[in-house]
């Protein structure tokens, strides 16, 4: 009984399904694999020029916001090949290439950062790029989950995967841009530039993430393509190999807890938008931008609307009460408010004029004085009697103000378009006037003869100065000489 064979320990097992998963690289290609990899993580004069260039390119691209520069950035920059090389040297037990590596991707990622923070500090005083808060693309590279993580293992090991297998590197440049590394460091230099220290931390966990998590993955390919040392023990996992699973299964706390904060951040941030847009819809307004800012333990709101008609204080006051009811916290709101006029081309306006009253100026009358008694004449004479004058409305000229072009003549206020006024024009004002959409509006008449309405504010009057006619003498006759 004592004579029968033991079965075969998990790890063994674990073992040869794995070598048959994956195809052992025989010694030749995994000796070029290793000879790649030591020239791509070295820090020479190449590899410096291209972190500067990539971290130029993608610096530029995070604070115009634009996606496609930062993948362009992506695939210039050479720090995935250190971050390979690690792991490759750490299963093959190559300690020159982990000090290779290592060297070349702390001092790369210390040149972007530097670079990075650089470009953003000169474009605070030389504003090429006006930067009024935080693009998308910045913040999107602060907030990292676990999901970034899962994203850099499998990157990390499509990444091993296509450079150990000379047929697959074509899939090389897609590894790069799906496992970031440039714009996270990038961002950190923004970070520190703008000393907004939550942007840095944020950016360099996911830095951090990304790193730990393509090295590990990589030291799972090659391991199970057979870059371990001769005479390892067989099913024996390599002791790096297990460190680094360990440091990347920590990176899940730090990441696990950031998403929970977020997403109380992102739940908070929706309830306080809805009460917001359900308190403003009794005053009917619109939101067009709330902006919140946390102030111990309360919160000041700044809430910018679109209104038909501008909110007074008591209304502003009464927003506020609701609000801080229906959140249960001290709150101190802010409202900016954009006038404007609403109008659906399916519903033409309604001709509502309403007529101002044109106060007259009363004029100077004489009161007639008393006809005194007439004497006895042969021949009675009328006595004239004088009639007070009446008021008689005079139209003036007007033309243009000054940077108009054209001006349309309306038919009536809110009524089709009957004619124009150009710069050069003298039309002649009526004194009727009529309010209508908030504007004056006076009656008209352009030298064609037209009559309509146009608006006060954009007429100018005109007062016309006679000029002085000269006069003639006669010429005296000439006088002839008498002999």
């Amino acid at each position: 009984m004592n004579d029968q064979p033991s079965s075969p320990s998990w790890r063994v097992v674990f073992w040869f399904w794995l070598r048959h998963l994956f195809n052992p690289l025989t010694r030749e290609r995994r000796a070029e694999v290793l000879v790649h990899l030591r020239q791509a993580s070295t820090p020479n004069f190449d590899y410096f020029f291209l972190v500067i260039l990539s971290s130029i390119i993608a610096t530029c691209g995070l604070l115009t916001d634009s996606p496609s520069v930062i993948i362009g950035a992506m695939l210039v920059a050479p720090l995935m090949s250190p971050i390979i090389g690690i792991g490759a040297g750490s299963v093959a037990g190559d300690t020159g290439l982990i000090r290779r590596g290592g060297s070349a991707l702390i001092r790369g990622a210390v040149l972007a950062v530097a670079i990075s923070a650089l470009v953003t500090y000169f474009n605070r005083f030389l504003p090429i790029i006006t930067l009024v808060e935080l693009p998308n693309e910045v913040i999107a590279r602060t907030r990292p989950s676990p999901i970034d993580l899962t994203i850099a293992l499998a990157g990390g090991l499509a990444a091993a995967y296509a450079l150990a297998q000379p047929t697959l590197s074509a899939a090389l440049p897609g590894v790069a841009i799906a496992t970031a590394l440039m714009p996270p460091l990038c961002t950190l230099g923004i970070g520190v530039a703008l000393a907004k220290w939550d942007v840095a931390a944020g950016a360099f966990l996911l830095f951090l993430t990304n790193a730990v998590t393509i090295a590990f993955a990589s030291m799972l390919i090659f391991f199970a393509m057979g870059f371990t040392p001769s005479g390892r023990q067989l099913g024996r996992l390599p002791r790096p190999l297990i460190l680094s699973a360990l440091f990347t299964l920590s990176l899940l706390v730090p990441l696990s807890l950031f998403s929970a904060r977020l997403f109380r951040e992102a739940t908070e941030s929706r309830r306080i938008s809805d009460v917001v847009n359900q308190e403003i819809a009794s005053f009917d307004a619109e939101l067009s931008r709330l902006q919140v800012e946390q102030q111990g333990d309360g919160l000041r709101l700044v809430i910018t609307l679109r209104v038909e008609k501008p909110l007074i204080y008591q209304d502003v006051n009464l927003l506020q009460k609701n609000i801080a009811v229906r959140l249960q916290r001290p709150v101190s709101v802010v409202v900016n408010q954009v006038v404007a006029l609403r109008l659906d081309p399916l519903i033409p306006p309604t001709f509502t004029p309403t007529h101002t009253p044109v106060t007259l100026t009363p004029t100077f009358t004489y009161t007639p004085s008393a006809t005194p008694t007439h004497t006895q004449t042969p021949t009675a004479t009328s006595t004239a009697t004088p009639i007070p004058p009446t008021f008689t409305p005079t139209p003036y000229l007007a033309i243009l103000r000054n940077g108009l072009q054209r001006l349309e003549i309306l038919q009536q206020p809110g009524g089709p378009v009957i004619g124009t006024i150009h710069p050069k024009d003298i039309v002649s004002v009526y004194d009727e006037q009529w309010v209508y959409g908030g504007l004056v509006w006076l009656k008209i008449r352009d030298w064609e003869g037209r009559i309509g309405w146009v608006p006060q504010i954009e007429l100018l009057s005109v007062t016309l100065t006679p000029t002085p006619t000269p006069k003639f003498s006669p010429i005296p006759p000439s006088q002839t000489a008498t002999p």
